[in-house]
Order: C-alpha cells, then sequence, then structure tokens
C-alpha cells in the first residue's frame, strides 16, 4: 500500500499521449497521461474507459458530436463507441481502464503503445 501524489508523478514525464501506469484496482489500472494535439480515431471494443481531467481543457470527439470536459470533470466513453481525444492546449488527464486495453484499440499508429511503463 503507498499514497500517490499525481502532481508528482506529472513532474516525471513530458511526452504526450504516452501514458504511464499510477496504481492498479480490481482489475483496472490507473493512468496518467499529458495530451496535446490531436490524437486518433480510435475505439475499445470491450472496454469502456474514463477520463478525468487533472489539468486543461480536453475535447473528445464523436461521430455525431463533441464533449468539452475541463479541470475536475470526467467522462465516460462506453465501450465499442469511436473518439479522437483532442488538446488544443496541454492537459493532464488521469485515466481509468481495464487491465486489458489496447491504447488504440485495433487501430495501429505511431502513437500506439501497449507495453506503458510504471511509474
Amino acid at each position: 500500500m503507498r499514497k500517490v501524489n499525481v502532481k508528482e508523478k506529472f513532474e516525471k514525464f513530458s511526452d504526450h499521449w504516452n501514458p504511464r501506469i499510477v496504481g492498479e484496482l480490481n482489475g483496472q489500472q490507473v493512468k496518467l497521461a499529458k495530451l496535446k494535439g490531436e490524437f486518433i480515431w480510435h475505439s475499445h471494443e470491450d472496454e469502456d474507459e474514463m477520463f478525468w481531467i487533472v489539468k486543461g481543457k480536453l475535447k473528445i470527439e464523436f461521430r455525431d458530436r463533441m464533449v468539452e470536459l475541463n479541470e475536475n470533470e470526467f467522462f465516460i466513453v462506453p465501450r465499442g463507441v469511436e473518439h479522437k481525444p483532442i488538446a488544443e492546449e496541454e492537459v493532464h488527464v488521469m485515466l481509468f481502464e481495464p487491465a486489458s486495453t489496447q491504447h488504440t484499440g485495433k487501430e495501429k499508429h505511431d502513437l500506439t503503445n501497449n507495453n506503458q511503463e510504471f511509474l
């Protein structure tokens, strides 16, 4: 058992779109990531994905609408729903998702990282 200081963890990395695992519970992983720019369209066939905005503003684009998230807000993308995160400025986000979740679902891209490190 250990406590986690989220601010200190964010200070340990500077790259974007590369989540770091900071905790695990009940088959779920808690991840931190810095986002900037546009990610790719993707979905997670079997897993829901939760985005919790720690710092900044994030847009999540769907084929039929856009959701805008501010600090201290979260949004759960249901399994199977195609989405594209967009961060006009750097965003710090906490993700909650099953350990089995593939970073970009079935999509393969230069940003895909299915071997995320523990911080």
